[in-house]
């Protein structure tokens, strides 16, 4: 299963190439090119076909390739390290955590002081990240330099599972979901040029996406996404933001866009006609690649989709296979409706 590889492929902002190796090798054979550039976007080529004069229109969509992670920025004299977080980590996910850190996969352990020794009001308290050490079982600083750099990437030790009915849970599912849904579009052919980016560097202000659009000038974009899902029971009835199993999540806004409405309309539109179960991301939060890409140049029309991901931005999270099928069919079956263009604004 191509998300189970991508899932437990390390790929922290800013070293994205162990992700886009196996992108590449799922998309020979798909696409009419591919190019790597010089931020480290992975960007496919599926030229128009089978309609005369529409190749001119240049659509675009985006899954980042990058996760959440750690830099390792200190060796302590008793050889602990200390790290610098990459992309948003909420420190209470990172106490006692397993990680792997640099190529070789060093194993360590985020350190934290035992139950027994916390007292009183310490107990209420979150601990800082700055406060936290990672330890590798070296003895000393010389013995931990010997094994880690300063600069290397660490990873949550997380391995791919299924999980449930028809569900998956795993590390970096936001966006090695939408990577999966991106490989699968690109399968289709379409009458007018559709540019599959697998940017690099969304999580820390999705700054391969602002480079690709800028060089593609693309006349719509999609960002394909693992979105926040917060459906546990509640004592209140507040916003689930979004359901697992419910379909993939349409975005009107978010901290980065107010999503095109005639996107929007089209993607509503075409899960109507076609039975295609989908939902509204019920909150004003996060943001995506497309935030980037619609302030480019002239400025692009653009909307975000998105699978239904619990736990996003920890250490393991979980999402239904079926909402990401979904997404697929409803995109393969949106995308050829833009050769008509869409009404004025």
């Amino acid at each position: 299963m191509l998300l189970e590889k991508l899932s437990n492929a390390r790929g922290v902002s800013g070293d994205e190439a162990d992700v886009r190796d196996i992108l590449i090798d799922a998309l020979r054979g798909r696409v009419d090119e591919y190019r790597v550039d010089s931020i480290g976007n992975l960007i496919a080529l599926k030229k128009a076909k089978g309609a005369r004069g529409r190749a001119a229109l240049k659509v675009m969509l985006a899954a980042h390739m990058d996760e959440v992670g750690l830099m390792i920025v200190h060796h302590d004299s008793n050889g602990h390290l200390r790290f610098h977080k990459v992309g948003g980590i909420d420190d209470r996910v990172l106490l006692s955590k397993v990680v792997w850190i640099g190529k070789d996969k060093i194993p360590g352990v985020i350190g934290v002081k035992p139950i027994h020794l916390i007292k009183g009001k310490e107990r209420e308290q979150v601990l800082n990240a700055d406060a936290l050490t990672i330890d590798i079982g070296a003895k000393s600083k010389e013995e931990a330099q010997g094994w880690v750099k300063i600069g290397d990437y660490a990873t949550f030790a997380t391995t791919f599972a299924e999980i449930g009915e028809r569900c998956v849970e795993g590390k970096a599912l936001d966006d090695r979901v939408g990577c999966v849904a991106l490989v699968d579009v690109l399968k289709h052919d379409y009458p007018f040029d559709v540019y599959g980016v697998f940017t690099a560097q969304e999580e820390v202000g999705a700054r391969g996406a602002r480079v690709a659009a800028y060089a593609i000038e693309p006349d719509y974009a999609f960002a394909l996404e693992g979105t926040v899902c917060d459906d546990s029971p509640k004592t209140k009835d507040v916003s689930p933001v979004t359901r697992v199993g419910a379909g993939p999540a349409i975005s009107f806004a978010d901290n980065s866009l107010l999503a095109d409405r005639r996107l929007v309309n089209l993607l509503v539109e075409t899960a109507q006609e076609n039975k295609i179960p989908f939902q509204f991301k019920q909150a004003i939060a996060g943001g995506t690649d497309a935030g980037r890409i619609h302030i480019v140049k002239a400025g692009v029309p653009s909307v975000a989709i998105a699978v239904p991901t619990r736990y996003i931005h920890s250490p393991v999270s979980l999402l239904s296979l079926k909402d990401l099928e979904n997404e697929i069919i409803l995109l393969t079956k949106a995308l050829p409706k833009l050769a008509k263009g869409l009404p004025d604004l």
